[in-house]
């Protein structure tokens, strides 16, 4: 008896650890794509140990706060704005993005009061270490002079000056998204004239046909900086979000000082990063950036469609992959993975170097 109840104890002390904790390890070391079943437009910023993440939820505003963006899943949420009704910000609050600057949280949206054309960027503002707590104070609409159509505002710090680039309309009738750009005063604030610095030109952004009244819109939008040491992009989303054929494309600035001067602004004439039917992702776009842990990895952050034809709906679901960069200091992003491969997760050494 004595010796049976010794195997017993052997067998589950030799043989526990490897088959509980090193499941644990597993889900530790690796994550799947998608991150979320659902979520367009993601977003994410990361500050003291944790990513701050933000896709477009329709009728609200949602944060969530993770340590690892492959655990969005459990990550802990929180409503942080429900528009009253009958504003001009109360529905389609599109493409969320969080910014700390100068020690404030900072939240920048598009939305409108149910007719596309009324679509304006507007802007939220916590003074709080941490932005799941405190309160957050609606700072009201933003925009350059013009006050035209806008949607899909980010924030561009440039050599301690800053700007905001977002997807505008020239005018005031739908059927072409440019990208414009504009300094700031403040961070709730634009400074002077908004300067557009893309618009679709090539057959690949100009994928757009649609029925009814509006028949066709070529599309430029979702403008995201991406810094490589000197070097700066612009990679915006093109092709109308309806289509398959939603792609990345790239801005480089080839200037030294001046981001308003449009003519420094050269298009790559391909796009960087586009749907793959072996693969089973269509539409990939509409990105964001953000760096590992311990910042020695860049990686992408985007929405996909499982299938060809689910268009700009609730199919559109939030991914991750790494990247490279080329000899000459452009990005690599390399093909859309599969869903359900197994990648390693953002890589966090920081314990390791101390």
């Amino acid at each position: 008896m004595q010796k049976l109840l010794f195997r017993i104890l052997f067998i589950v002390f030799v043989f526990a650890p490897f088959s509980e904790s090193g499941a644990q390890s597993a889900e530790l070391t690796t994550f799947t794509n998608p991150l979320l079943p659902s979520g367009a437009d993601p977003f994410s910023f990361y500050k003291d140990g944790y990513y701050y993440y933000m896709h477009t939820s329709g009728s609200r505003l949602v944060l969530r706060k993770t340590k690892s963006i492959a655990e969005l899943a459990t990550a802990e949420k929180k409503i942080i704005f429900e528009p009253e009704s009958g504003k001009s910000w109360s529905k389609e609050l599109w493409a969320p993005e969080i910014h700390y600057i100068k020690g404030k949280w900072y939240v920048y949206f598009a939305a409108d009061d149910g007719d596309n054309k009324n679509h304006r960027m507007f802007v939220l503002q916590n003074s709080s270490e941490d932005p799941m707590k405190g309160e957050w104070v609606f700072k009201g609409k933003i925009a350059d002079r013009s006050d035209k159509w806008a949607i899909d505002g980010s924030i561009l710090d440039y050599r301690g000056k800053l700007y905001m680039v977002w997807a505008g309309w020239e005018k005031d009738v739908n059927g072409q998204q440019d990208i414009y750009i504009a300094r700031m005063k403040n961070p709730v604030k634009i400074k002077g004239k908004r300067v557009r610095i893309s618009s679709p030109v090539y057959e690949w952004e100009r994928n757009g046909n649609l029925p009814g009244e509006v028949s066709h819109v070529s599309v430029n939008e979702g403008p995201q900086p991406l810094m490589n040491k000197d070097k700066l992009f612009l990679i915006y989303s093109a092709s109308g979000c309806w289509t398959d054929f939603y792609a990345l494309g790239m801005l480089t600035f080839t200037g030294r000082k001046n981001l308003l001067d449009s003519a420094a602004w050269v298009k790559s004439p391909n796009p960087v990063f586009q749907q793959s039917p072996e693969n089973a992702v269509y539409g990939p776009g509409h990105n964001s950036f953000f760096k590992s842990p311990d910042g020695t990895e860049d990686w992408i952050l985007y929405h996909a469609n499982p299938r060809p034809g689910d268009g700009c709906g609730g199919n559109r679901s939030p991914r991750a992959q790494k990247f490279t960069w080329k000899a000459d200091g452009s990005p690599d992003f390399g093909m859309p993975v599969k869903t359900g491969v197994p990648l390693p997760v953002p890589s966090d050494k920081r314990e390791l170097k101390n």
